[in-house]
């Protein structure tokens, strides 16, 4: 088996060497496909006493500075294998085996801290503001009506960290070691949708070893080859939490989720805060069923975005709503189809002796006392000549001129009222 892979890839460095400069684009887009080549290179990253081990990092190193992006990223999948192969050996102190994964590692931390023209990077992360919307939230969507868009406005300005210029390493020592690991774990985390699946793997078999290796949870797992406790930094363990969450929604749910409980069991040991926050977050943010692989391609994090149309609480209490809620309490519902005609006002009924008082208009305020005068005068007439009606009449009368004066000063009043 070993004699195969040694065949694959000794093919794969003849190869290239004789490659023409206008042939590179077309190699390096057919060179993904090679499956038996990366089964093959993993191989050999993981035997450290491999005779192809140090033309392998070299031949690595040549894709990366030769500029073009898709050999870029063919080198960057290998990135967790070999962080894991250095600090395997680093921890067993036989340096001397790790010297061209070393170099390696230190060849691509260099071109990464410099721009095209050699000068040092200085990257710049902008913190997300609550005022500004972003692909996890809406200003309008927080719900609060004290934190309107305009308030936070005034409070949520942008906060840019930068990160940066990182010096030169002509070798990794113990002081250094996870200041530069953690950088090359960040270029690896910012080209992660282009990474396949036995990458993903990787990142997530390595993060787990590099936990538990030399703590109780090591028999658990079942892991061999390396007793030793590997120290690691807060900072890198954050960084593999980035790939780990990226791992979840892309096909990896099992060996992601042992890498993260993993994770969260040595923040614990190491009593790291940031560490500990990211891993729980992630784990409350988890769906309940596991996701699975899709065959049409990578899966993306579902983010509820909502509407752009800005939208009023329910609860929310405007002028707009009083004022709605004002005209709701002076309507009255419609008698058949005789609807009122625009300009006229209807004055609710009395149940005070039968006596309906009603406003058909305001020109017709004249002709509607001159008919209730009428009106109330014979019915005292009629009630006075009745003598039997006498002791009963005079309540009846004040009854009804009460009844008279209200309408007249409803009447008189009807230009008060308010729409």
């Amino acid at each position: 088996m070993l004699a195969v892979d040694t065949g694959v890839v000794e093919e794969w460095l003849s190869e290239f060497k004789t490659l023409p400069e206008a042939s590179i684009s077309n190699y390096a887009t057919n060179l993904k496909d090679k499956s038996s080549l990366v089964s093959s290179l993993y191989k050999v990253i993981r035997e450290p006493q491999s005779e192809l081990l140090e033309p392998v990092c070299h031949q690595l190193f040549e894709f990366y500075r030769s500029g073009e992006e898709r050999l870029l990223r063919f080198t960057l999948q290998f990135l967790p294998e070999l962080m894991w192969c250095y600090l395997a050996v680093s921890a067993s102190r036989d340096l001397q085996s790790s010297g061209c994964i070393e170099a390696l590692l230190l060849g691509v931390y260099n071109l990464e801290i410099v721009d095209k023209q050699g000068h040092s990077k200085v990257l710049s992360f902008t913190i997300p503001s609550l005022s500004k919307p972003s692909v996890y939230h809406e200003p309008s969507s927080i719900g609060s009506m004290a934190l309107t868009e305009g308030a936070l406005s005034q409070h949520g300005l942008s906060r840019v960290v930068y990160s940066g210029p990182h010096p030169q390493r002509e070798m990794l020592t113990a002081q250094n070691r996870f200041e530069v690991l953690t950088f090359l774990l960040l270029c690896y985390n910012a080209a992660l949708s282009y990474m396949p699946a036995v990458s993903l793997q990787s990142l997530c078999q390595i993060c787990s070893r590099i936990c538990v290796c030399g703590y109780p949870r090591q028999q658990v797992r079942k892991y061999k080859g390396v007793n030793s406790r590997i120290p690691v930094s807060s900072e890198f363990m954050v960084q593999m939490l980035t790939g780990i969450y990226y791992a979840f929604y892309n096909g990896e749910w099992d060996l992601a989720r042992k890498a993260m409980d993993d994770i969260l069991y040595r923040a614990q040991l190491e009593l790291y805060p940031e560490p500990l926050l990211v891993a729980n977050a992630i784990k409350a943010s988890l769906p309940q069923g596991a996701m699975k692989s899709s065959k049409e391609g990578t899966r993306c994090i579902q983010v509820e975005i909502t509407p752009t149309s800005s939208r009023i609480s329910r609860n929310a209490v405007t002028s707009m709503s009083i004022r709605g809620h004002r005209w709701k309490r002076h309507e009255q519902p419609e008698n058949g189809n005789d609807a009122p005609e625009l300009g006229n006002f209807v004055i609710p009924e009395i149940s005070v002796t039968n006596v309906a008082g009603e406003r058909t208009g305001n020109g017709e305020k004249s002709r509607a006392l001159a008919e209730n005068d009428s009106q109330h005068i014979q019915g005292v007439q009629e009630t006075a000549t009745d003598p039997r009606n006498d002791s009963k009449g005079m309540p009846e009368i004040r009854r009804q001129k009460s009844v008279r004066k209200m309408m007249e000063d409803g009447i008189n009043s009807s230009g008060r009222v308010q729409f």
